[in-house]
């Protein structure tokens, strides 16, 4: 952002007088609307009330000319106004939004009745009033901010004190704290059509057409009478008349918040042949065949209908309020899976808990695909919050481009994207009625301003609460932030902060000659600029530690605007940007800025980002494995004269460093290497982990079940050996020693041969080992057996429960080919043919902690786990596989809670022995030594584990790169000493070392805990 500074000669024209001596009138000014708003027709005054204005108060009235505005300048005319281009003379500025920072007025007039031109003329701030988008602290408009504050404008006349006052709109309320202006109605109004017609869109993409495509968008009528009448006689009749398309199911909107926003929704929807029905009803409602298709179904949905205490206790709206976060949203699973489309209308702030998150969204799509198509296919949030009650809501959009297709990185591939509509100009779209209310309603906040001026006191109780109001709703007056807003002191530093790298036009404008003879001597040069893409789970500890470098100017450019600002706000070298990754002229801009660019955006947008990066010769930094279009760069890259760092996160990234770290201290001695074994996980800490599987997901579990069959290759004692898919559960490692403390088993983890190569192990005949695996708390192979052997992992056939606890019994007839009766005996025996005696009481206790087994069962049911949780997602009406149910019922029961901490292991060991000492290569003996080199981290209260191991070598990475520090060129991981090297200094550095340690002997590592395993598994087969 460019910093403004006005000259000497400026603030003479600012502050100055004019030549024609007449007493001073009261003026009012209507401001034109920002022309880039292009959408902007609305107007704070209608010509009526500028005719009461002029004819009855005695107020002169300017009128900026706008050809854009609901109202002509010739309507203003005829009421009394007149036209004036800037607005100079005007004590009192009104217009709906910001105004525009080169046309903002801050210098004094003369009072009411005093001459213009006198030198003892008692001057009077002016009033400027907006909807000014500053009482949240947006950083973006602390500039505006800034104007009416004398400690930012050292050259206003009287310290200041002479600095207009800012009222805002948005605070003006009633002794009940309820807004008094706006255009909430309209905007619930306007946002039903848009969403309406966004609707209609998504289900054209679905391969239907519904009748909702005749939905009239609202600025195109001349009138809110006709859009009503056109939407309740066509659409509305056609529906009643026809239905709503049977592939589509029944219609059901669902709408959100008690206020103008849903009263307006409300209104719109009573000329559709509308059934308002319960929350308890929407199962029945969705499921039902023969549901009446000739309506459409409205749910209003309030907060005690999916708020819930953890604690379990009712919900009460006082205690709601006095502690929001012992609240927890339900609406995922309660309400949204049944809605065509949801209509969100309430508020949020960010001390309260969202409707939706983006984790649950994934829960609510897997559930409603099982109810067929079109279910919570289409948002329209009128709150236009970005990032708030529905975090998955990225950006806002425009009358011009109403909708977009969100899609959470966090979301699984098979699930569909949501069509989100979130216009933020929506009473706009209504300019005629809206102006109309407003007007009316802002009169008399305006008739109290004027009183103000003029000295005419308005009596009575009504006037005194007017005033009152306007008092709360001014945000500054006399150059100082009211007291209620003095907490934007710190939101404006910070955008104080951001212009400090900004270009001076010329030294002298900026500072004087003997500050910049001393920055000069103190050797401050241009900083250095990152641009960071993505703004997720990983990017905090990334960017803590790239602004911990002041030469260094960090960018964080995200689609989620409030994302990127909490995590830019405690760092003065930090700013976030908005960008759009289909926008890629806009991200190339912000590319071409930059000295190194991280991309922390998914794996598919990689070589994108990477050829924009080609192209502007800037370095890149990604955490992703090397994709085989990412290697295709590679010469293009390297004849740009640019690296494009791969592989350093944690699994990829510090595994390779620490490995080959050890590895070149190992050859450096002459030691040859005989064994590499490699383990890795992400796992829940143990005070955490009492929970079946001893596993807990923060994504959809479908990619960890789906993994339980993955084939395997390794090299074990001389002995290249293959594990089926199916065999995999049944051929795991219960006894991974890496620790005296932890247990772990292990399960082999795809191909591990071609790791020979990338670590220089090669040729593969001359290793005794070859073995990469994955890290799980004991038990978890074995029970993942037991549901696999029950049949919970099936993905080709289909099952149709009516309740959570009959899963079982029916994954088992599909499984066994036999029907199975619906009793307790009949499910036990069943049960005993695929589960072994051994593993049938911890097989039944988990089967009863997930709900999926009859009550009765066993003894289990009375001493269930007192965290048990009672609430289950709703079951899909139609067929579905056994795993895709058991993924829906595993990302609900084994989440991470907010307080709960994550754990990661890493841990290599490489055998070796003296070269060429002749021993049989297959054969271990006495004079091996086993080295091995592990990393154990858990998370914070500021930051996952899984953040850390991450984000911190992706930041020392980017930041050696942009000191020179890396000689490669093209496509690369950390294989250069100079970069694995680098990284691992600086981990230990931030607490996270990895730790090396040497014994003789290898009969008791885990190369041997390996093979004593394989062993046993082969002399049983």
């Amino acid at each position: 952002m460019t910093v403004l500074r006005r000259s000497h000669l400026a603030f003479r024209r600012a502050y100055g007088t004019t030549a024609k001596n007449t007493n001073t009138k009261l003026t009012l000014g209507i401001r034109r609307e920002d022309p880039l708003r292009i959408w902007e027709r609305r107007c704070p005054l209608t010509p009526d009330a500028v005719h009461e204005l002029v004819h009855k108060d005695g107020v002169e009235v300017l009128v900026q000319p706008c050809e854009r505005r609901v109202f002509t300048s010739n309507d203003f005319l005829k009421a009394g106004a007149k036209l004036h281009p800037t607005l100079q003379p005007a004590h009192i500025v009104v217009g709906i939004k910001e105004t525009p920072l080169p046309e903002v007025l801050t210098d004094p007039l003369p009072a009411p009745g005093h001459p213009r031109h006198d030198a003892d003329t008692h001057l009077v701030p002016r009033t400027q009033i907006m909807f000014s988008h500053t009482v949240k602290g947006q950083l973006y408009n602390m500039e505006l901010l800034s104007k009416f504050l004398a400690s930012e404008n050292p050259g206003a006349p009287k310290d200041g004190s002479l600095l207009p006052r800012l009222i805002d709109y948005e605070l003006l309320t009633g002794q009940d704290g309820k807004r008094t202006v706006g255009f909430g109605w309209f905007a619930g109004v306007a946002g039903a059509l848009e969403a309406l017609c966004a609707m209609a869109h998504a289900h054209l993409e679905l391969g239907v057409a519904s009748p909702f495509l005749w939905t009239p968008r609202p600025h195109t009528h001349p009138s809110l009478a006709s859009i009503r009448s056109t939407l309740r006689n066509v659409v509305g009749a056609q529906i009643a008349t026809d239905g709503t398309p049977k592939s589509l199911g029944p219609l059901v909107i669902g709408v959100t918040g008690t206020g103008k926003v849903a009263d307006g929704v409300l209104a719109l929807l009573e000329d559709l042949p509308i059934q308002h029905v319960r929350v308890s009803d929407l199962h029945r409602l969705v499921t039902d065949p023969n549901t009446d298709l000739h309506k459409v179904y409205v749910v209003h949905t309030h907060a005690k209908d999916y708020f819930v205490r953890k604690d379990g206790r009712a919900f009460e709206r006082s205690d709601y309020y006095a502690h929001p976060d012992e609240y927890v949203s339900e609406f995922h699973t309660k309400i949204a899976p049944y809605l065509s489309l949801l209509l969100h209308g309430a508020g949020w702030a960010p001390a309260f808990p969202r409707l939706m998150t983006n984790e649950q969204l994934t829960t609510t799509l897997e559930i409603a695909q099982t109810f067929g198509k079109g279910r919570f296919a289409c948002v329209g949030d009128i709150s236009c919050d970005v990032s708030g009650g529905l975090e998955f809501l990225s950006r806002h959009t425009t009358l011009s481009s109403p909708y977009y297709t969100a899609r959470p990185p966090s979301l699984p591939a098979h699930l569909p994207s949501v069509t989100m509509m979130a216009v933020d100009i929506l009473p706009t779209a209504l300019p005629l009625e809206a102006s109309q209310h407003f007007s009316q309603a802002f009169l008399p906040y305006l008739r109290s301003v004027i009183s103000g001026y003029t000295g005419n006191k308005d009596v009575g109780e009504r006037a005194a609460e007017t005033k009152a109001a306007l008092e709360r709703a001014t945000v500054a007056s006399g150059g100082e932030l009211s007291s209620a807003f003095e907490w934007l002191r710190r939101p404006l530093a910070v955008w104080k902060d951001s212009l400090t790298s900004a270009p001076s036009p010329s030294p002298s404008e900026a500072e004087s000659a003997s500050e910049q003879v001393r920055k000069e001597h103190a050797g401050v040069r241009p900083k250095k600029t990152v641009l960071m893409l993505g703004s997720g789970m990983v990017a905090p500890p990334a960017v803590a530690e790239i602004c911990s470098r002041p030469d260094v100017q960090l960018v964080v450019a995200s689609n989620v605007l409030p994302d990127a600002e909490r995590l830019t706000a405690a760092y003065p070298n930090a700013t976030p940007v908005l960008v759009d990754m289909g926008d890629l002229a806009a991200v190339e801009r912000l590319v071409a800025e930059a000295d190194v660019v991280i991309s922390l955006l998914p794996v598919p947008f990689h070589p994108s980002v990477a050829e924009l990066c080609i192209r502007n010769q800037k370095h890149l930094v990604t955490a992703s494995y090397i994709s085989p279009a990412m290697r295709e760069l590679h010469d293009r890259a390297v004849a740009a004269d640019v690296v494009l760092m791969n592989e350093i996160g944690l699994d990829p990234g510090i595994d390779h460093c620490s490995a080959l770290s050890l590895i070149e201290s190992l050859r450096a001695q002459d030691k040859e290497i005989v064994s590499f074994t490699s383990f890795c996980g992400g796992l829940p800490a143990p005070e955490d982990a009492e929970v079946p599987l001893g596993y807990k997901f923060s994504w959809s579990p479908r990619g960890v079940l789906t993994a339980a069959s993955n084939a395997a290759r390794f090299k074990l004692y001389g002995e290249e050996c293959e594990v089926d898919g199916d065999d995999l559960l049944k051929t795991y490692f219960p006894d991974v020693p890496l620790s005296n403390v932890l247990k772990f088993e292990g399960l082999a983890n795809r191909n591990s041969l071609p790791y020979a190569g990338v670590y220089g192990l090669e040729p593969l005949k001359d290793i005794r080992t070859v073995f990469r695996g994955t890290l799980r708390y004991p038990g978890f192979a074995d029970l993942m057996h037991a549901f696999k052997s029950i049949g919970l992992l099936e993905a080709s056939t289909t099952v149709n429960p009516h309740h959570w606890n009959a899963l079982v019994r029916q994954a088992l007839e599909k499984k066994l080919g036999t029907l199975i009766m619906n009793d307790p005996a009949s499910v036990a025996s069943a049960l005993e043919s695929v589960v072994s005696p051994k593993q049938r009481d911890s097989v039944l206790q988990a089967l009863h902690w997930l709900s999926i087994v009859p009550s009765s069962l066993s003894e289990y049911a009375a001493n269930t786990d007192p965290s048990f949780d009672p609430s289950l997602p709703p079951l899909p009406s139609t067929p579905t596989a056994p795993l895709d149910l058991f993924a829906m019922l595993l990302a609900h029961k084994l989440r991470y809670a907010p307080h709960e901490r994550d754990l990661v292991v890493l841990s290599h060991e490489i055998i070796t022995r003296p070269k060429g000492s002749g021993a049989p290569l297959a054969a271990p003996w006495a004079d091996e030594e086993v080295h091995t080199s592990s990393l154990v981290a858990y998370g914070t209260k500021e930051a996952s584990a899984m953040s850390r191991t991450v984000g911190l070598p992706v930041a020392f990475a980017a930041l050696q790169i942009l000191d020179g520090g890396v000689r490669a060129r093209g496509v690369q991981g950390p294989t250069d000493k100079e970069v694995y090297g680098n990284v691992l200094q600086r981990l230990e550095e931030a607490g996270l070392k990895v730790r090396e340690s040497t014994r003789k002997g290898s009969l008791r590592g885990v190369e041997a805990s390996l093979h004593r395993r394989w062993r046993e598994m082969q002399e049983v087969v």
